[in-house]
């Protein structure tokens, strides 16, 4: 979607973001938002309202429905644009480039800086708030929760796991967020999923991913998403990415999640590579030397 908006954001002018801005306050209490509200949310006349509405649908920033009343709400693209203005007037990034992984959570894209870095905009909750939106009804304003508000927080909540790991865990290092958008890192080597190891190279890679997951307990969080889709490979080692839905460490789920992820690793490896890989492992008691901080390498675990 930022490669749609990228080609026209220089054609955007400041009153169309005061429009977008006002459409997005107005987000924070129903998922549509009034016309005759959008003066007063986006500080503009009515006139200049009118003038900006056909500017910004015409470039697919915000929808319209006219059931029961004319209402507008933001697109991604719409929320995409607020994001890359406050990142461009911080000078976090001077231009996008092209796609690096489009997917249902999230879609990163190659921006440039003082160097290349990556830009993510967080998808979550818009295919389920429409979902949800259908079969429940909003009885009153503080029950409504919208896909801008599931989004945002993801971002935020990844910026700030991300900023408690790095340096001491392998993960991007975190520049910037706004909403629902994180710049950071560009990663370099391919996915687990798309690696193709030597024989030799299987353990080892194995051990430095559970090294990492090591290294996040004891720094206070449980990655909680674990696969072959969320790690890195290099020629330096391997680098854990997507933590939106990270724990705590204290969290009461937390033990629970740890083993999840070490079988969710395990087993990609166990498929991909048996050769390699035993068929039974105490995963178990390499998660009671990860709370205990005394994992020392899989090396003990294989053999036993």
């Amino acid at each position: 979607m930022v490669d749609n908006i990228a080609g026209f954001f220089r054609e955007l002018e400041p009153a169309d973001f005061y429009l977008l801005s006002g459409v997005e306050q107005g987000m924070r209490f129903s998922e549509w938002v009034q016309r005759e509200e959008l003066p007063k949310y986006a500080e503009l006349t009515t006139e200049e309202v009118d003038y900006r509405l056909d500017r910004c649908m015409r470039h697919e920033l915000i929808e319209r429905k006219t059931i029961q009343y004319e209402g507008y709400q933001l697109t991604f693209e719409g929320y995409d644009a607020l994001a890359l203005r406050t990142f461009a007037e911080r000078d976090t990034i001077e231009g996008v480039g092209a796609p690096l992984g489009v997917g249902k959570e999230s879609d990163v894209y190659e921006v440039q800086s003082f160097r290349p870095m990556a830009l993510k905009y967080h998808r979550e909750g818009y295919t389920n708030f429409r979902e949800v939106a259908r079969e429940r009804e909003y009885t009153a304003d503080r029950d409504h929760v919208s896909w801008l508000y599931t989004a945002r927080q993801a971002a935020e909540r990844e910026f700030e796991t991300l900023e408690g790991l790095y340096p001491d865990v392998s993960v991007p290092r975190p520049v910037d967020q706004n909403r629902h958008a994180i710049v950071m890192e560009k990663l370099t080597g391919a996915e687990l999923s798309h690696a193709e190891l030597e024989s030799a190279q299987v353990v080892g890679v194995l051990e430095l991913i559970i090294d990492e997951m090591a290294a996040a307990y004891d720094a206070g969080y449980v990655h909680a998403d674990m696969s072959e889709y969320n790690v890195f490979v290099d020629t330096d080692g391997v680098t854990i990415f997507d933590w939106p839905q990270a724990v705590d460490t204290d969290h009461d789920n937390a033990r629970e999640l740890l083993e999840r992820d070490l079988e969710n690793i395990y087993s990609y490896f166990r498929r991909k590579y048996p050769r390699e890989t035993p068929e039974s492992v105490d995963l178990d008691a390499v998660a009671d030397d990860i709370v205990r901080d005394e994992f020392d390498g899989m090396q003990a675990y294989l053999s036993s």
